[in-house]
């Protein structure tokens, strides 16, 4: 059933990811990057809307084999599920560390914390999310239309 072939291949992958990590992560809290920049500069910039919120999550430490064997189906069924209802619009694995990186199509940081905490990966304290709303680019107000 091809359903299951994604969902092995996804498991696969997210098990191969973790397993393959030769250090473990520093635990990193969950919070919003501040906005950057501030004082006259930024505020000559016109607001815009959050429209989707990048969210980097890392492993606090290598999962072992058993909590990797009941954790995992899990974590790519809640994963898929998100996916397939349109709240993770788009995923990757992080290149640098033990981790994925979710484009979600939501509209605040407490949604995004909201819907990642309740992964298991988290809820098992294995992984910590770090969140960056995301928006349209401010100065394309400014041009002359």
């Amino acid at each position: 059933m091809a359903c299951q072939s994604v969902t092995r291949k996804l498991l696969c992958g997210l098990v191969a990811m973790a397993a393959g990590a030769a250090i473990a992560v520093p635990a990193a809290q969950a919070q919003a990057v501040p906005a950057a920049g501030s004082g006259a500069a930024a505020s000559a910039m016109p607001a815009t809307p959050t429209t989707r919120v990048l969210a980097i999550g890392r492993l606090s430490r290598v999962p072992t084999p058993s909590e990797l064997q009941s954790i995992m189906p899990g974590e790519v069924r809640d994963t898929l599920d998100l996916y397939l209802a349109g709240r993770i619009a788009d995923w990757y694995v992080a290149k640098d560390a033990p981790g994925v990186v979710f484009i979600l199509d939501l509209r605040s940081v407490d949604e995004a914390r909201q819907l990642t905490a309740a992964l298991p990966l988290v809820k098992a304290g294995l992984m910590s999310f770090q969140f960056i709303p995301l928006g349209p680019l401010a100065p394309l107000k400014l041009l002359e239309r």
